[in-house]
């Protein structure tokens, strides 16, 4: 398996599994497919959040920090909603639970990554600025996927819905995407009329 899913915290994983074996917090989620399920749900592929702030600061590559742990839900064959678990001043604690087009969009670009057949530590990058969600593919399968930073060399997925002039689902190394990254986010100056 070229994929080497990092170990989530124990008790980031302990909250989740709470929420999920909680009928409130499931009856409550705003997920209707999670709401809908009939049967036992259990969480997959945990995947470290990291979040990119600045994508408009020049030069070099990005600087990042742990947000924190996404899981697929699944019930049954396929995933139903995701759940999350951030760090608190008490710990790791359960956030929130999410659908959308971002939990199929996961699990087609965790396929893609596993048919690549280079081994990849997988991560989650949210570029918020441009409301962006890759998945990011860590050349250093032996590292905590907690920590480190973004190479040239890694690969990034945006997964669907990607923003306009970035192609979903298609694997690019970040130094090829990052220019295309900022320059979205670059002012353009106005042309001025010239005077009559």
């Amino acid at each position: 398996m070229p994929l080497h899913l990092p170990p989530a915290p124990a008790p980031a994983l302990r909250s989740v599994l709470a929420a999920l074996g909680s009928p409130t917090a499931v009856r409550e989620a705003p997920v209707s497919a999670l709401r809908a399920h009939q049967g036992p749900l259990s969480p997959d592929h945990p995947l470290p959040v990291h979040v990119w702030d600045d994508v408009s600061r020049a030069g070099g590559m990005p600087h990042t920090r742990l947000a924190g742990w996404r899981f697929l839900v699944r019930g049954g064959e396929r995933a139903v909603a995701t759940a999350e678990a951030m760090l608190t001043a008490d710990g790791w604690t359960f956030s929130r639970f999410c659908g959308g087009p971002y939990v199929a969009a996961t699990e087609q670009a965790l396929a893609q990554a596993e048919s690549l057949g280079t081994p990849y530590q997988p991560r989650l990058l949210s570029v918020p600025e441009l409301y962006m969600l890759t998945l990011w593919l860590h050349h250093d399968i032996a590292s905590d996927g907690a920590e480190g930073l973004p190479t040239p060399a890694d690969l990034l997925i945006p997964l669907a819905p990607a923003p306009p002039g970035i192609a979903s689902h298609r694997p690019q190394r970040i130094a090829d995407l990052l220019p295309r990254l900022t320059l979205r986010l670059t002012p353009t100056t106005p042309l001025l009329a010239e005077p009559a």
